[in-house]
């Protein structure tokens, strides 16, 4: 068995979940940048669909359908033709094949995304298949997944990769199987995608270090893999190696697998979160390990979470986003680096209708399609052009 570190620099996690954007025209007007101290000129920017933070990287699909990334790209992930720990990008650069996008979702050093005729390409780290071209070559560019699928989702994580199928619905995972993440009933490693077990229909997957989770079309969450603290939310700490239904009987319509942890939404707008809790990331004011379903104090409604490693970002039904847990790299957005155990609004006054929590940083895009990001920024993965550590929200500059 291949050795694995979730903590090398190299390889710094995470998923988040590629989160889909949902437009409101009813969004209030956007107020002025929250950080002045970066002049930004209009005509340099990009104007973002959709974001998504990743490892040290984090990457965005433009209004016109075009893929950016951003950070750390000693792997290829960031799309540009460049394996390189000596150039890291601290402004958009364009993925390189003429592609066009749908989504994309940037994992720990790898990137996936669909296109916008459903199909499926991946770039960057590959020592567990998780590009899922049937090899282990580390690609700089895209390369198409392999199979013949066509796909309207995919969720890139630290080792593996899982991915909606169009138009039937259905999951499939490549990658690093050891825990069972794969979701097909073995610990096989797999190169090219495999169909998760159960024959169920998804609205999406999120994808997490070791586990994945999956909410179907009617309203049931699942997860399966990696279940050391409870992460699967099925009251056990078991592993599981195909698709468990989440306890607590509660109707849900997104979920998201982060760290070692899982948040969900309801029907009916109450957060509720599970699995390891030690920086506080389940947001119910404790550092108590769940098992379970548990509901994310403070009262708020929210349409959409995103968890990362050792924090969670949720956007409220008013456009507002609100994060809990690990702030060590201001990746809470509240101005501060404390640890906070229940939602904090990040700072600024933005108001989002799409945002994505990576390993130490988060991204969110406003209602005038305006892209920031906020946390750890070593790399230049927040995108503004420095490498300067940001404790609230900073606008993604132009290439």
């Amino acid at each position: 068995m291949r050795s694995r570190s979730y903590f090398s620099r190299a390889a710094i996690a995470l998923l988040a979940a590629a989160l889909s954007c949902r437009t409101d025209s009813t969004s209030p007007v956007e107020p002025a940048p929250a950080t002045p101290d970066l002049a930004v000129s209009a005509a340099s920017t990009l104007t973002f669909g959709q974001v998504s933070a990743g490892g040290s990287h984090s990457c965005g699909v433009t209004t016109g359908n075009r893929a950016y990334c951003w950070g750390y790209d000693f792997y290829g992930q960031l799309g540009d033709s460049v394996f390189t720990s000596a150039i890291d990008r601290l402004r958009p650069v364009a993925v390189l094949g003429g592609l066009q996008f749908l989504s994309l979702s940037a994992g720990s050093a790898h990137t996936c995304g669909v296109t916008t005729d459903h199909l499926l390409y991946c770039w960057g780290y590959n020592f567990y298949g998780q590009l899922g071209d049937g090899t282990t070559l580390h690609r700089s560019t895209p390369v198409a997944v392999a199979g013949g699928h066509r796909f309207r989702r995919v969720a890139a994580g630290q080792s593996h990769t899982c991915a909606l199928s169009y138009p039937d619905s259905r999951a499939y995972c490549w990658g690093d199987n050891a825990y069972g993440q794969l979701g097909d009933g073995t610990t096989d490693q797999r190169l090219n995608p495999v169909a998760v077990l159960g024959g169920r229909t998804f609205r999406a997957p999120s994808v997490g270090l070791g586990h994945t989770c999956a909410v179907t079309t009617t309203d049931k969450a699942f997860c399966w893999g990696h279940n050391n603290y409870g992460q699967l939310g099925d009251g056990t700490v078991s592993r599981r190696l195909q698709p468990k239904l989440v306890a607590g009987g509660h109707s849900f319509v997104q979920v998201s697998a982060g760290g070692r942890h899982s948040c969900a939404v309801t029907t009916n707008d109450q957060a509720f979160c599970w699995g390891e809790n030690a920086r506080g990331q389940l947001g119910d004011g404790s550092t108590l390990q769940r098992l379970t379903p548990t509901a994310v104090a403070g009262g708020h409604t929210f349409d959409r979470m995103s968890a990362g490693y050792l924090f969670t970002c949720a956007e409220t039904t008013g456009n507002r986003v609100y994060c809990w847990g690990s702030n060590r790299y201001g990746q809470i957005g509240d101005g501060t680096t404390i640890f906070r155990h229940t939602p904090v609004a990040v700072a600024g006054g933005l108001f989002f209708n799409q945002m994505s929590s990576g390993f130490y940083h988060a991204c969110g895009k406003t209602s005038l399609d305006a892209a920031y990001c906020w946390g750890q920024n070593l790399y230049g993965q927040l995108g503004d052009g420095t490498t300067i550590e940001r404790l609230s929200p900073v606008r993604v500059v132009g290439p």
